[in-house]
């Protein structure tokens, strides 16, 4: 599978373009600011039509394209705690960067926690990792040694819990039982800054040591 990477304004947030092999179709994970812009060439070289979105969490600089990507055809995925958010995303304007507008997204299909999320050849399992956001997930290929783990954990870090719905007790134990479970050699590829691995961060993160 390539995976292409796009770091989006306003504040740097990663988006996700899934490109399995011999396919028509690619899914991206999270929409920040300009996400279909900015997959549009590599969506017109490779030939291939948006045909998912899946959402790490339903805070407003990961789904600010989504609506877009919804007119486009993508499918919307997220998690049914996150519904409101996603659904009426301006209710997070106090915390959002000041003057920004984000259309409602309708979700097309909801997510469930240990469900297999088989979707353009790709076979995703979703882990519920509540703590940063209450519908926050990760999505992780076995094959591959993958996952898109959002605002959960970072490179030497952890996702903020001072924002509504936020829990640090819940995030402390989402990354012991639902990131740090997974195999070492994983590759996490999160909501901001670079990637690193489960072996790292259970190794030297000094938020939440392995």
């Amino acid at each position: 599978m390539q995976i292409a990477t796009y770091e989006l304004p306003p504040v740097g947030t990663n988006a996700y373009l899934l490109l399995p092999p011999n396919r028509a179709e690619a899914v991206l994970v999270d929409a920040p600011f300009g996400a279909l812009k900015a997959i549009s060439p590599q969506l017109k070289k490779a030939n291939r039509r948006l045909a998912a979105v899946l959402l790490t969490h339903g805070h407003w600089d990961h789904i600010a394209s989504a609506a877009e990507c919804q007119a486009a055809g993508a499918a919307i995925y997220a998690h049914p705690d996150d519904r409101e958010w996603i659904e009426n995303p301006m209710m997070q304007a106090d915390f959002m960067v000041p003057g920004l507008e984000i259309d409602p997204v309708r979700i097309d299909n909801f997510l469930q926690p240990r469900q297999i999320l088989e979707i353009v050849g790709l076979s995703l399992e979703v882990r519920h990792v509540p703590g940063h956001a209450p519908g926050s997930v990760l999505f992780y290929d076995r094959v591959a040694k993958v996952a898109f783990v959002g605002d959960a954990i970072f490179a030497g870090s952890v996702g903020r819990t001072d924002l509504p719905g936020g829990d640090w007790e819940q995030l402390e134990n989402s990354i012991r039982t639902q990131i740090y479970t997974l195999p070492g050699d994983t590759v996490l590829y999160p909501g901001h800054g670079p990637a690193t691995t489960v072996a790292a961060e259970r190794a030297t993160n000094k938020f939440v040591r392995g």
